[in-house]
């Protein structure tokens, strides 16, 4: 099962940028800091977490 926005139910997908990696909701636009979604990470986003040296919170 794909993660789920908490606002709309839309699909997340990991959005990586210059230096940020976020959860971006491909339906409202909605977007996740990692840490507001880690509990939730299925195996697949984990997955694509770990091709990331370094994840920036901010």
């Amino acid at each position: 099962m794909a993660m789920q926005c908490k606002k709309c139910a839309g699909k997340l997908e990991v959005a990586r940028r210059c230096r940020q990696v976020r959860m971006h909701c491909t339906q409202c636009g909605q977007e996740y800091q990692i840490h507001e979604v880690a509990q939730e990470l299925d195996p697949e986003t984990e997955e694509i977490l770990a091709r990331y040296n370094t994840i920036i919170y901010d």
